[in-house]
């Protein structure tokens, strides 16, 4: 075979494995609803528990896209970035350009039970603070969210 004929099988395939990388809002909320049927099936605690494994079945693309649990008071109950942020209240916590994200977080809760809000966070790849996005959904008085990062 060519090398030109190669190329044309290949770039495509490599495109498509670039951009399945990239974590999708519509994964997103799907990773959310996941988490949430996993502690219907299997109870609050075990949910926790495996939320906040890291490299569990709630982290994808390499620990760039997780699930988090906060009450309505923004008490995290799991994290996807590990046991040190749980039982830490985040209500105040702000972002760089001093926006209370789980305030923001909170109120949405409280008045629509889900939906996406902005803000900016640590990426976990780089260490850099970025954009991002996050879809929340209320169950149980509980709040299940993950979050993707604006390209």
């Amino acid at each position: 075979m060519n090398r030109r004929f190669l190329s044309a099988l290949l770039l495509p395939a490599l495109c498509l494995t670039l951009a399945a990388q990239e974590a999708t809002p519509a994964e997103t909320e799907s990773l959310v609803k996941e988490a949430i049927a996993f502690a219907k099936a299997n109870g609050r605690e075990a949910a926790f528990k495996e939320i906040t494994r890291v490299g569990g079945r709630f982290h994808k693309h390499g620990g760039e896209l997780y699930v988090f649990v906060y009450d309505m008071d923004g008490k995290v109950l799991a994290h996807g970035q590990g046991a040190s942020k749980v039982g830490v209240n985040q209500m105040k916590a702000k972002d760089p350009d001093g926006v209370a994200f789980v305030e923001d977080r909170v109120k949405l809760a409280k008045t629509k039970g889900k939906g996406w809000h902005d803000y900016k966070y640590m990426n976990p790849k780089d260490g850099k603070k970025e954009p991002k996005t996050s879809y929340i959904e209320v169950w149980d008085g509980l709040i299940f969210g993950a979050g993707i990062y604006k390209k």
